[in-house]
């Protein structure tokens, strides 16, 4: 789109008088902002100042935008220049997603690769120092074998030494990573969230960097007289923001798996850690620890109700929280929860908190999901409490709903934060409290007589 000054002027005449309108020098950029409001104008070229004051203003070239700016600017005349790429371009196609789909689509064509397989390119990874682990569904078709060294291509593109790809947790019932190494020798990394490191090998042992949200939550209390029950620890997720910024006096921390087992140990002894934390080895159901938890952490999905009995068992009888994770579907709203026969006289549903990126539709739909697995969640906890510790009444509470992540379309990882007291306390106080009124007021009697 080439246009003279003067022409310019005389198309935009009747806007001169309009107190916003732009001067003769912004002629250019008030012209660029008219097309990039209407969707027009090609950021990814520079505007050119051509001779006889003429400027050079690229547009779009589908038929649409050209006709379009034939209609709005009919004075204008609209050519094909030669016009230099602009920072926007130049930035854009130096991303690495850039490179690696300029690379590959070379290769592709020179290797007689379908261009379906585009699909297979992955746009985001995670990156741990020199690794980059790539999803779970990136160039999984045979016909990529095609290409040699297509792994240093990849791993040049993604500025790695390292590359390895996800696949689905085991189904072993220890939760072991299946990563696979698909360039470079092991698979160890360190990882720094928030200030903790963590060290583990990515093709043994899980690391989601999707729950930094609940970890910063936990950093944020103050558990300097409390002792903590995490009954599913791994490498030390949420056993470590106990300990080093929530500084809770003691945890008691449970696993089985054993390469989670030595990378936790490790981890605890380069926090600085170990010596408020007691590591037990084995399945946390059959935990023999007293009743000493001011809080249990239950960061098990999709779901951790294996642990609620362990759970309320190793509760202290002065009561305490339990931090309830699980996978929340919003079909749940439809299901008949069973309660096993339990009262919910003494449950207290609270508010549940949702995120506010899920459009409304859904979020009222898993909002009631949500509610429902809540109060459903009370009643068993209440139950359990009953039935174990059943020389004294317990009252349960939501405190707070906390949504960590949208784990899979129409999925919620939640977190219930579940406050469990004995009633018989709250009992106690009061007649304490009568007893002491009673008293005071026989004494003023006889005193009065």
């Amino acid at each position: 789109m080439a246009q003279k000054l003067e022409q310019q002027t005389n198309h935009l005449g009747k806007l001169m008088h309009h107190p916003n309108a732009p001067s003769r020098a912004n002629y250019p950029n008030y012209n660029r902002k008219q097309l990039e409001d209407r969707g027009l104008f090609d950021d990814t070229h520079k505007l050119v100042l051509l001779d006889e004051g003429r400027i050079a203003i690229p547009i779009k070239q589908d038929r649409d935008s050209v006709e379009v700016v034939r209609q709005l600017w009919p004075d204008c005349t609209q050519a094909r220049f030669v016009l230099p790429a602009s920072k926007k371009f130049h930035t854009r196609n130096n991303t690495p997603f850039a490179k690696l789909t300029s690379e590959l689509a070379n290769l592709m064509q020179q290797y007689s690769i379908s261009e379906d397989l585009k699909q297979e390119i992955p746009k985001k990874w995670e990156r741990h120092e020199d690794l980059v682990i790539i999803p779970a569904m990136s160039f999984l078709s045979e016909d990529w074998d095609r290409i040699p060294y297509l792994w240093e291509v990849v791993a040049r593109c993604l500025s790695c030494r390292r590359l390895a790809r996800h696949a689905p947790v085991a189904s072993d019932g220890v939760r072991s990573s299946q990563v696979s190494m698909l360039l470079g020798e092991g698979g160890q990394v360190t990882h720094i969230d928030n200030g903790i490191s963590y060290s583990y090998d990515v093709t043994k042992c899980m690391f989601s960097t999707g729950n930094v949200t609940e970890k910063l939550r936990i950093a944020g209390w103050d558990c300097s007289k409390e002792t903590i029950v995490d009954l599913y620890a791994g490498i030390g997720y949420f056993t470590l923001p106990y300990l080093v910024h929530a500084r809770a006096a003691h945890v008691h921390a449970c696993e089985w798996n054993p390469h989670a087992l030595a990378a936790l140990r490790q981890n605890l002894q380069d926090n600085g850690v170990s010596d408020r934390c007691t590591v037990h080895e084995g399945d946390s159901r059959l935990l023999n620890l007293p009743p000493v938890a001011d809080r249990v952490n239950l960061g098990l999905i999709p779901s951790s109700e294996g642990g609620w009995s362990t759970a309320v068992r190793v509760l202290s009888w002065n009561g305490g929280m339990l931090h309830i994770h699980s996978n929340v579907e919003e079909s749940y709203s439809t299901l008949d929860t069973d309660t096993n026969g339990s009262s919910t006289e003494n449950v207290e549903p609270g508010a549940v908190e949702t995120v506010s990126a899920i459009k409304c539709s859904r979020k009222e739909r898993l909002r009631e999901a949500c509610s429902l697995w809540s109060v459903n969640t009370q009643s068993r906890v209440l139950f359990l409490l009953h039935t174990i510790k059943g020389s004294k009444q317990w009252s349960v509470r939501q405190a707070h709903l906390e949504i960590v992540k949208s784990y899979a379309p129409h999925i919620l990882h939640v977190v219930l934060d579940l406050s469990c007291q004995p009633i018989a306390a709250v009992v106690v106080v009061v007649v304490v409290v009568v007893v002491v009124v009673v008293v005071v007021v026989v004494v003023v009697t006889f005193s009065y007589v």
